[in-house]
């Protein structure tokens, strides 16, 4: 997508004219310019409702010895979504967004919920340290889950998108998507999850770089067919990158904001804007993560977060956090009096 360029120059001659110092609002006002342009009207609609989608997906790289974790975490933090009690949870009662968990590869079976979308790819990926993630058409058929749910929440009154994320070991298949489509070292990428000792991080980090040459080098043989991008999601990324990949470009092609997350959720931003150039225009960094891949995604972006907060949770409780910013910046386009209508001189 594009921005409007007309609505952005509307949005900064109304901020010249709000009563306020120009540019004393910082950076709110900046996202408030986005706004407009994604919009294409000015002042721009408020991003609210806002709604946040967790994409749950498990990983065969598990068994390699990533993380200490054991990967019925995945399943079993599904179950505390569903039933309230994840930081997510009371995130998003706290910005008064909708939540919906998409089960798009747990390797367990998942109990029936209101809140839980069954949308069930495959049970987990392959160890993508030993061979290909998933197929192609796998990592075709998530990011064809991540456009739906986008759709979906749109649908029903969504006004600006949310990414979460849950997945033991999702950190491993992020830091080698985001290393393979910047070019940066694996050892730039990767960091340590969920926490792991120097040892593991070492073994995590040629994990990485053995996956991203391996991409690489298939690539350039032209052994996978289609678009480089969303192929290099299937040989060495997870089911909920590409559904999050997929969820941000349903978001921009439908002009809605989306806040985008910590490491997972910014590895599937990165193919979304590698397959279709322009997706990050309608995207807001919501965070920092401390996971290093988060800053090389961001930078390679050019998106600067909202909030540097030392968080690395995921589930998108950072980009939850940032919401309340996001619909200020709308906010005060909106509902500010410009000095002709206060009676206010101007300097």
């Amino acid at each position: 997508m594009e921005l409007s360029t007309a609505a952005m120059a509307d949005a900064r001659a109304l901020h010249a004219r709000l009563t306020k110092p120009p540019g004393s609002l910082g950076r709110l006002e900046d996202v408030g310019v986005q706004l407009a342009g994604i919009a294409g009207e000015c002042p721009p609609p408020m991003p609210a409702p806002a709604a946040v989608a967790v994409f749950a997906g498990d990983h065969g790289v598990v068994r390699a010895g990533v993380t200490p974790w054991p990967q019925e975490v995945t399943a079993q933090m599904v179950a505390n979504f569903c039933a309230g009690g994840a930081a997510i949870n009371a995130l998003a009662r706290q910005v008064d967004a909708r939540l919906v968990v998409v089960d798009v590869g747990v390797a367990g079976d998942l109990e029936p919920h209101p809140m839980l979308l069954g949308r069930k790819v495959r049970r987990g990926t392959d160890d993508l340290s030993a061979g290909p993630a998933m197929s192609q058409d796998d990592a075709r058929r998530a990011w064809a889950v991540g456009e739906e749910v986008a759709a979906l929440l749109i649908a029903d009154g969504a006004r600006l998108l949310v990414t979460g994320d849950m997945g033991i070991g999702n950190t491993t298949p992020a830091a080698a998507v985001i290393a393979a489509l910047t070019g940066r070292p694996a050892a730039d990428c990767t960091g340590l999850g969920t926490g792991v000792d120097a040892a593991t991080l070492a073994h995590k980090t040629e994990i990485v770089a053995a996956a991203v040459s391996r991409a690489s080098r298939r690539v350039h043989r032209s052994e996978m067919s289609g678009k480089p991008a969303e192929n290099v999601v299937g040989e060495i990324g997870g089911l909920e990158i590409a559904a999050l990949a997929g969820f941000v470009y349903g978001g921009a092609s439908a002009r809605v904001p989306v806040v985008v997350d910590g490491v997972i959720a910014l590895a599937g931003a990165l193919a979304a804007e590698a397959a279709r150039p322009g997706v990050v225009a309608a995207c807001i960094a919501g965070h920092r993560s401390t996971e290093p891949g988060a800053t090389v995604a961001l930078e390679h972006l050019g998106l600067e977060p909202l909030l540097d907060l030392d968080l690395r949770l995921g589930e998108g409780t950072g980009a939850c956090l940032a919401v309340p910013l996001v619909q200020a910046a709308a906010r005060v386009l909106r509902e500010m009096a410009t000095f002709d209508a206060a009676g206010v001189k101007e300097r």
